[in-house]
């Protein structure tokens, strides 16, 4: 069986650092910070009191109050996202809907309605009083559903959930489709909306958040020395994956072409990566075999890069393991450093960066270095703090998640 060739035809982004994708990537490359002060509630007794929220978000700018309340912030943020993609293909134009799917990722879902309703219900007389679309909010796949009711997609439809690969992995499981000719066009990438009370105070019991409140523009600071943790962001990304003659065919605008995806597993740890990074090599190589292109075609690298002290070190050692000699010919970032982690929507936004690289010919920059850490090779070029211009062909976006999930997805320069 022949597989067909997969493009990007739209885009997506409901950032810390923008609210379309113009303005995120204006954010990405002038090196903007989206850490400040926590305003979801009161986080004053928290261990950490900040995060990467979203910038001026009112919900009523974009559905009205009744439909606002029947959605947890997670679903509304993919909606929005996927609007801005939906628009920006034209995709309800002239396409068949049998043959337009949704696969969207989550790691958590609607955290907010959760937590919200039990606190509510445990602080009662124990009477069992349910808002009736507490179940309908709370579910990872009311994000799917909700975008496919909206505009009438009936082709596949569900949500991935493997923590912060979650978005990742329902890119590469859109891929599949499309290219086995399961689907013409899907939506997809994430969304997450986890800076509650019990997100932070999860996260931080786990000992994994920046603790950095003196200063939270700085926090987020990958491969720095001095990094302590990552720190949380929200948001949605999409894009709208589509088989390419189906595309050509409409006219579509693309831009640019997805040619591989790999999936692994650490096999290690419930939550600390592997420090030898054997499961982040394994799924470099895989999605590189996938791809049919050598390590020396990759001309930039958009790494999971959390800020942790074991993860970006475990991260960087296997990408010289695959790459090399090359991996001194790469430009190397983290746009976490500017957004924050939004867990399972990490993947979404970083795969319109990577995609916006190619497009713009410039990589986004990891802020906030300030001093080395000796044990991460200095002469690699991790575009410490100034967005740097180079042709980009090819880019790779990695996300990993608690449980071990690796996830690599590969997308390349193509000729209209």
């Amino acid at each position: 069986m022949e597989l067909k060739r997969v493009v990007v035809t739209g885009l997506g982004a409901l950032t810390p650092i923008g609210n379309t994708v113009s303005e995120y990537w204006t954010g990405l490359s002038n090196g903007v910070s989206g850490a400040a002060p926590i305003t979801r509630f009161d986080a004053s007794k928290f261990k950490t009191q900040f995060g990467c929220e979203l910038k001026n978000y009112d919900p009523e700018n974009y559905f009205d109050r009744k439909e606002a309340r029947k959605m947890d912030p997670f679903t509304q943020f993919a909606i929005i996202a996927s609007n801005e993609a939906i628009a920006d293909a034209a995709l309800l134009d002239n396409v068949n809907k049998d043959h337009v799917g949704v696969i969207w990722g989550s790691g958590i879902g609607g955290l907010k309605t959760f937590q919200d309703e039990c606190i509510q219900f445990g602080t009662g007389d124990g009477t069992p009083r349910f808002n009736p679309f507490f179940i309908p909010k709370m579910i990872a796949d009311s994000s799917s559903g909700n975008i496919s009711i909206k505009n009438g997609f009936r082709g596949p439809n569900f949500v991935t959930t493997s923590a912060c690969a979650s978005s990742s992995d329902s890119i590469v499981t859109a891929y599949n489709y499309i290219r086995l000719g399961m689907a013409s066009a899907i939506v997809t990438g994430g969304s997450e909306a986890a800076i509650t009370a019990a997100g932070v105070g999860g996260f931080n019991a786990l000992k994994a958040m920046s603790e950095r409140n003196d200063d939270p523009t700085t926090a987020s600071r990958p491969y720095d020395k001095d990094r302590d943790g990552f720190v949380l962001g929200e948001g949605a990304g999409a894009i709208i994956l589509e088989e390419y003659e189906h595309a050509k065919a409409r006219g579509a605008k693309i831009y640019a072409e997805i040619i591989g995806g790999g999936l692994s597993s650490d096999a290690y740890h419930i939550t600390a990566p592997d420090p030898n990074g054997e499961g982040v090599v394994l799924v470099m190589q895989n999605a590189l075999r996938d791809a049919g292109i050598k390590p020396e075609e990759v001309d930039y690298i958009n790494t999971h890069g959390t800020s942790t002290p074991l993860g970006d070190g475990a991260e960087v050692t296997a990408i010289q393991k695959v790459f090399g000699e090359h991996a001194y010919n790469l430009n190397i970032s983290s746009t976490k450093s500017m957004t924050g982690h939004l867990l399972g929507g990490a993947g979404g936004i970083e795969a319109v960066a990577a995609i916006l690289a190619i497009q713009n010919n410039i990589v986004p920059p990891t802020i906030n270095h300030f001093e080395h850490d000796e044990t991460i090779d200095p002469n690699l070029n991790f575009t410490f703090n100034k967005a740097q211009a180079r042709e980009v062909k090819v880019a790779l976006s990695n996300t990993f998640g608690f449980g071990g999930h690796n996830t690599s997805v590969i997308f390349r320069k193509i000729a209209q």
